[in-house]
């Protein structure tokens, strides 16, 4: 009873059983029966095809939870949708604190961001710019009249049609964009950094499947 039973004895262990010394004692330990252990499956991620996630998240429960009250429905669009709708949210909270520690609206960035990427002279007309971060003609009339008050950018005549007017970069506004873009990566870099450069092409490749088959044009 006090699980030292034939101790300092000559007592023959169970078949198969290895004693291990005890040291402190002089002699060899009696056998610990091994317990049990009772698992709630009802805790536990949904298996998909035999495999287990490798950690359960809110998603897994969520997704568990409506398969139990709703087993007549194909629920499985919601591990895949869910998350990137969670992962949306977080990194909005990411970007907003990068361009806020840098003082640029995420608008602004838009804006600086499209012409800085054009290359030289970093000057776009605004029917491009429009074209590029998807707002109304007034929309970007209003911003780039806001950026030029900061002297971001400024408006000066196409030097290939004078007729023509372009916005262009000064340089206080590629300065302002090219840090704050460096910040910017480095902090998403962050969030993949527990993903190997093969996963990251791999989601990379099945995110682009996914957005080109939403996008694309119907009939």
């Amino acid at each position: 009873g006090d699980g030292m039973a034939g101790c300092g004895k000559n007592v023959a262990p169970p078949p198969g059983f290895e004693p291990r010394p005890n040291s402190s004692k002089g002699c060899r330990a009696a056998v610990t029966p091994r317990r049990r252990v009772s698992l709630d499956s009802s805790s536990l991620p949904e298996v998909d095809n035999g495999v287990m996630p490798q950690a359960a998240d809110d998603v897994d429960r969520i997704v568990s939870a409506w398969r139990r009250q709703r087993p007549d429905l194909d629920v499985s669009p919601l591990e895949v949708l869910s998350r990137v709708t969670r992962i949306a949210k977080h990194l909005e909270r990411v970007r907003k604190n990068t361009f806020d520690s840098h003082n640029i609206e995420v608008w602004e960035f838009d804006v600086l961001a499209a012409l800085r990427r054009s290359g030289k002279p970093y000057a776009l007309s605004p029917t491009t710019l429009i074209a590029d971060t998807m707002v109304t003609s007034g929309a970007m009339t209003n911003r780039i009249n806001r950026l030029s008050a900061r002297g971001l950018v400024k408006r000066r005549s196409d030097p290939i049609d004078g007729r023509r007017v372009v916005v262009a970069l000064t340089p206080a506004g590629k300065s302002l964009v090219d840090e704050t873009f460096a910040d910017f990566v480095e902090r998403e870099t962050e969030v993949l950094q527990h993903m190997s450069a093969g996963e990251k092409r791999e989601l990379a490749s099945l995110l682009r499947q996914l957005s080109t088959s939403i996008e694309a044009p119907e009939g």
